[in-house]
């Protein structure tokens, strides 16, 4: 049987799952990869634009940039995070009342929106927000070839275009993380004094009395690390952009799926590793 003939065996045999496993995670490693080293060539940017007078990121560009992600997702986060709170107010009331502890809705609640979901409901509605029209953006510019005249003009388009972004990205996820956690918990109180009778002064006694400032300080730190995985698979995909607009529509697609994934991921090993050193 000649050579070609074992390969096509092997290619439409019981090995092609295995094949295309393989493929997937090989590609899944050099994507990752890819965003590794765009990352490091940000940062890189970053710290010789803090070194060096010569090197400027752009303070302008960088505002605009926050405002045009950051602060036009304020009221979406505000929104999801009062509804989130209000939830978990009337969820948690019942089964709690009937082991006589309903009063304890503030510590639960407190607890899970200051490490957890504050933070992540942020990231998420980023994520949707800003990640997405990032990959649309920088997609659009390779596409109509916009990324090659910057190159023939000896302009970096990681300094120029991916750097102001990820920083946007970054400072904004930090201060979408406190807006989130506050308005959250603020829902929950006005929630459980309306409605659940819990009076707002014992909900803010107990509330004080179970968190403890590690708890509010590990979820914002989750929060700028939300938000820099935000711009940097938002900006890789959006620089690999291939196939005009429907390329643009795919990776667009890809950022957000990504950015989910590896938010939750990333949550999962930072929630381990502040248990492991005892941060809880």
């Amino acid at each position: 049987m000649p050579p070609e003939a074992d390969n096509d065996a092997g290619r439409f045999g019981p090995l092609r799952p295995i094949e295309g496993a393989g493929k997937r995670v090989n590609a899944l490693l050099a994507h990752i990869g890819d965003l590794v080293l765009l990352c490091i060539e940000a940062t890189t940017w970053m710290l010789v634009a803090l070194c060096s007078r010569k090197v400027r990121l752009g303070r302008a560009a960088i505002v605009s940039q926050i405002c045009r992600l950051g602060v036009r997702s304020i009221w979406i986060t505000s929104l999801v995070s009062g509804a989130v709170g209000a939830i978990l107010a009337l969820q948690l009331s019942p089964p709690l009342d009937d082991f006589g502890q309903k009063d304890l809705v503030a510590n639960i609640i407190g607890v899970a929106v200051l490490r957890e979901l504050g933070p992540l409901i942020g990231a998420i509605v980023l994520t949707g927000f800003a990640g997405a029209a990032i990959t649309a953006e920088i997609g659009t510019m390779v596409v109509s070839e916009e990324i090659e005249a910057l190159e023939a003009h000896a302009l970096n388009p990681v300094r120029f275009l991916v750097v102001p972004r990820v920083i946007a990205t970054t400072l904004s996820m930090g201060a979408l993380a406190v807006i989130s956690c506050i308005v959250a918990i603020g829902a929950a109180m006005y929630i459980a004094a309306t409605v659940v009778g819990i009076p707002a002064t014992i909900f803010w006694e107990n509330l004080l009395e179970q968190v403890k400032p590690v708890d509010f300080y590990t979820g914002w730190a989750k929060g700028f690390l939300f938000g820099l995985l935000i711009g940097v698979i938002a900006c890789g995909n959006g620089l690999k952009v291939a196939g005009g607009a429907a390329g643009v529509g795919n990776a667009t697609t890809r950022t957000v799926v990504q950015c989910v994934v590896a938010i939750v991921v990333a949550d999962l090993i930072f929630t381990a590793i502040f248990y492991a050193l005892g941060l809880f």
